[in-house]
């Protein structure tokens, strides 16, 4: 019996920017008894369904974005005779869906660190549950990632976690939900060493795969401190400064290496916090600003951002502070009008936004914007190909639409064809060279050139248009793209590296999550 990990994907470009880090974290919770798990990232290539054989395990992780071809993948497995297991996001909110549509033989919900080497060591016993609840287990369960089982040379950068869990509640994302509000926070001598790992195979570039890097803000602590709720302020102030031992043990690593991350906007009213990351050489971080109107924001309940000339202000901060940002702009929002677009990109640029991205509205499951639109559509439902557009993510690509939810103002077509524009001028070839000028080298600019044109690409092109000739031709402009960019980021290994010698630390209460790792029988078992 071999163990396979399939991370699908309709795109495969040969290079990919970023690991995809749960592949490697269930190859270190796959137990060694049952030996090395073989790989397949389609981000880089196609799964060859050759190397399945009869009575194989087949893992399949699954986000909304990737279900359809997930299911295609899982059918085609167990065709081969093998069993097939999902687990991912998507599984954990719909873990009916996969046994129908994906010829699922297990389901793991929630967390996967732990619950997926209790359903293989099932399976191979013969006794194993149709669904596994993973639940939210505590940070310091979280696995190392199986590094020396990546292809090096094909990814640009590595990816660690340091923590999940995000306190917002942001209406368009299911994080909060999913991960948590409480966050899971990993001890930074793990994290360390993780890197220290990913450094000696040779990457130097770091993403640090958080729900929020900046999970206690300055006003958490305010408010604590005026109710005098003085657990909730120690709680607070302990997750803080493990977040600031992490960034003063991160600055002494080598001064080459690059971490970028995901936070908020409040983290630029945090001088201290943000030096520390200058300090760590946390140079990125991905900010969603994501509404440029007070109106906006208050649609998607993330009021606590600014807008106009203090938003302008807000991110230069950023900026100040030498940390780059990559602002993540949302269009399709109820108040939005045909000059949001131009209001938004010239607001990105005139904020020295580093890098941009912006999306069209879209609801994902498990948000609070999926559940308000799943009720008004529950009356009278809208079919396209015979599925229900609140469940648009199995509607065959080639006819689902660009926009799920109607605009008061503007149809579809327009709001997809604006927010093209707005990717054309920002990622325009004179904007993207002046921007690069941020970079200390002419090798730099040349990297910062490319990504940024890679970046345009891989989101935009093949993501809003809707005409497959163009999406067809930004995939092979992409792929071509992604050789050259991957040559810039190439660094030459450190095999010397020493793992530092770290203090014991006193044993921590661990509070276990209700239901982590347990198996949970369904009806239908």
């Amino acid at each position: 019996m071999s163990i396979h990990l399939i991370n699908p994907s309709d795109n495969a470009f040969g290079t990919a920017v970023i690991t995809p880090r749960w592949l490697f974290v269930l190859a270190a919770a796959t137990p060694r008894s049952m030996g090395d798990p073989i790989l397949t990232d389609e981000c880089l290539e196609q799964l060859d369904t050759n190397i399945i054989q009869a009575g194989d395990v087949v893992g399949i992780s699954v986000h909304t974005g990737n279900a359809l071809r997930g299911y295609q993948v899982g059918k085609l497995a167990h065709e081969r005779g093998a069993t097939v297991v999902y687990g991912g996001i998507h599984a954990t909110l719909f873990p009916e869906e996969p046994f129908e549509r994906g010829a699922a033989d297990v389901v793991i919900k929630g967390d996967g660190d732990l619950a997926w080497g209790h359903a293989l060591r099932d399976l191979e016993a013969g006794r194993a549950q149709r669904i596994y609840d993973g639940g939210k287990i505590g940070g310091e369960e979280f696995l190392p990632a199986r590094w020396d089982l990546m292809q090096a040379d094909k990814y640009m950068w590595a990816s660690v976690q340091t923590i999940r869990g995000c306190p917002k509640h942001c209406s368009f994302c299911s994080v909060w939900r999913t991960d948590g509000q409480k966050p899971r926070q990993r001890a930074f001598e793990q994290v360390v060493d993780e890197i220290i790992d990913l450094r000696r195979l040779g990457f130097r570039f770091i993403a640090l795969a958080d729900d929020n890097f900046y999970p206690v803000t300055l006003t958490d602590l305010r408010l604590a401190r005026e109710q005098n709720n003085l657990e909730r302020l120690e709680s607070l102030t302990q997750v803080r400064n493990e977040r600031f031992l992490l960034m003063e043990e991160l600055a002494k690593l080598p001064k080459d290496m690059v971490f970028f991350t995901q936070i908020t906007m409040e983290s630029a009213e945090d001088p201290e916090y943000l030096d520390a990351m200058r300090r760590a050489n946390i140079k990125g971080a991905l900010v969603g600003v994501e509404a440029v109107t007070p109106e906006g924001l208050k649609s998607v309940y993330k009021d606590f951002n600014y807008t106009g000339d203090r938003l302008i202000e807000q991110l230069k901060r950023f900026r100040q502070h030498g940390v780059h940002v990559l602002g993540s702009f949302i269009f399709g929002l109820p108040s939005d009008k045909p000059a949001t677009f131009g209001a938004t990109v010239e607001l990105a640029l005139k904020a020295d936004v580093t890098f941009a991205q912006f999306v069209m509205m879209t609801p994902f499951p498990g948000t609070v914007d999926f559940g308000r639109w799943e009720k008004e559509q529950a009356e009278n439902p809208t079919l396209i190909a015979g599925v229900p557009i609140t469940r648009y993510w199995l509607i065959p690509t080639e006819v689902r639409p660009k926009m799920f939810t109607p605009h008061p103002l503007m149809s579809s077509d327009e709001i997809r064809e604006r927010t093209q524009r707005v990717w054309d001028r920002f990622y325009s070839m004179s904007s993207v060279w002046k921007r690069s000028t941020c970079t200390p080298t002419l090798r730099a600019r040349l990297a910062f050139v490319l990504l940024s044109k890679l970046y345009r690409q891989m989101y935009a092109g093949t993501g809003i248009s809707s005409d497959s000739a163009r999406r067809k031709k930004s995939k092979s402009w992409a792929r071509w793209t992604a050789r050259q960019t991957r040559r810039v980021f190439k660094t030459k290994p450190m095999p010397e590296l020493a793992h530092p010698t770290w203090a014991p630390r006193p044993p921590r209460l661990v509070q276990l999550s209700v239901g982590s790792a347990k198996a949970t029988q369904t009806s239908g078992d």
